[in-house]
């Protein structure tokens, strides 16, 4: 018997997703402490579990953030399990999900060939600087829980392809996270998260209209952790953050290739300082 008809793929329970962020800990992606509440919280239809004689083996999140919009990740095969159909079983089931949207994915360059035959293009590349950077509390910035929530959500969206409430308030209220706001001239001008992971912290989103207003953010976010190892992924486009993740100490180490389905999304490049995440655009 062809042991593929024993293999089958579901929507994932609440829970599982923990499954899935403990496999992302094993590859080495080094998730943040609390990812699977905060993904799950984007789109609870869009996570994917594969089941082979019941036993979880692969998983995928084709994250809907509305009705035109898609991000892929989470896209793991347990090591075993690995070369026999598996993987496309579940991809397949994914992408069927974000059919009718601009899926974008975070994926290395080496199967940048693969994801071009399911349509996917190459936007641009992200690029991961890691290191102990030394900061300092700021005065022009501030908590963003003194700001009405709704301003933070309308900013987000001028930086990412889609509004994305219901992820954004369990992403900057998740446990020990330090999410922090520029203000100028009575309106939001930047914004960044940092979160606690495995090992060290990440910051991301760090969006700011200017140089300037993002070393702010950057500086303060890193003075809350001193001697923390800080992860930082930038899209390559934008000059300006990568000088300010060298300015900091900070080394590349890994880079991912951001690919859309479609045109990409019409957002200001210049402003993304630092990608929310790999795994959810």
């Amino acid at each position: 018997m062809d042991e593929r008809s024993d293999f089958i793929v579901r929507n994932m329970l609440a829970g599982e997703v923990d499954l899935s962020v403990e496999w992302a800990a094993s590859e080495g992606w080094n998730p943040g402490l609390h990812d699977a509440q905060c993904f799950w919280a984007a789109d609870p239809d869009g996570f994917f579990i594969g089941e082979w004689r019941g036993e979880p083996v692969a998983c995928l999140s084709a994250v809907a953030y509305d009705d035109s919009f898609g991000f892929i990740g989470l896209y793991i095969v347990k090591p075993a399990f690995r070369g026999r159909g598996f993987g496309l079983r579940i991809w397949q089931r994914g992408m069927d999900y974000l059919r009718n949207h601009n899926a974008g994915l975070d994926g290395v360059a080496a199967q940048q060939a693969n994801y071009r035959k399911s349509g996917f293009q190459l936007a641009y590349r992200n690029i991961r600087f890691q290191g102990v950077a030394q900061g300092a509390a700021c005065s022009t910035v501030s908590d963003a829980s003194d700001l009405p929530f709704e301003q933070l959500v309308d900013y987000d969206r001028q930086c990412f392809p889609a509004a994305r409430a219901r992820f954004l308030a369990g992403w900057i209220g998740q446990p020990g996270a330090v999410a922090l706001v520029a203000v100028r001239d009575g309106r939001v001008a930047g914004y960044g998260v940092l979160r606690h992971c495995r090992a060290g912290c990440k910051i991301g989103p760090l969006f700011a209209d200017t140089d300037r207003i993002a070393s702010d953010l950057f500086d303060a976010l890193v003075a809350r952790v001193p001697g923390e190892i800080i992860t930082l992924d930038v899209p390559e486009p934008n000059a300006a953050a990568i000088a300010l993740a060298k300015r900091h100490g900070m080394a590349s180490v890994f880079e991912t290739a951001r690919m859309y389905t479609q045109k990409p999304p019409t957002i200001p490049i210049d402003r993304v300082f630092g990608v929310t995440s790999f795994e959810l655009g």
